[in-house]
C-alpha cells in the first residue's frame, strides 16, 4: 500500500432536501441574501446559500462540538 500525505476524500454526493419555510425565515433569508451582496459584490441566490450558512451554524454550535458528531 502507498503511503500518501492527501487522506481519503470524503463522500461527496449531494442530497437535495426539500423543506417548508415560513413567510417571516423566508424574507430573512433573502434579506440576508441582500446583505451579502451588498457586502460581496455578488449577487448569489438563497438556496445556494442556505448550505453554507448551515454549515457556518454547526461548526460555531458550542453544544453540537461537544456532543460528537458521526
Amino acid at each position: 500500500m502507498v503511503d500518501l500525505k492527501l487522506a481519503k476524500l470524503p463522500d461527496r454526493t449531494p442530497v437535495k432536501l426539500t423543506i417548508t419555510l415560513g413567510a417571516e425565515l423566508n424574507q430573512c433569508l433573502r434579506d440576508y441574501a441582500e446583505l451579502y451582496a451588498a457586502a460581496y459584490g455578488a449577487t448569489e441566490q438563497v438556496v445556494d446559500l442556505i448550505p453554507y450558512m448551515l454549515e457556518a451554524f454547526l461548526q460555531s454550535d458550542k453544544g453540537f462540538q461537544r456532543g460528537g458528531k458521526k
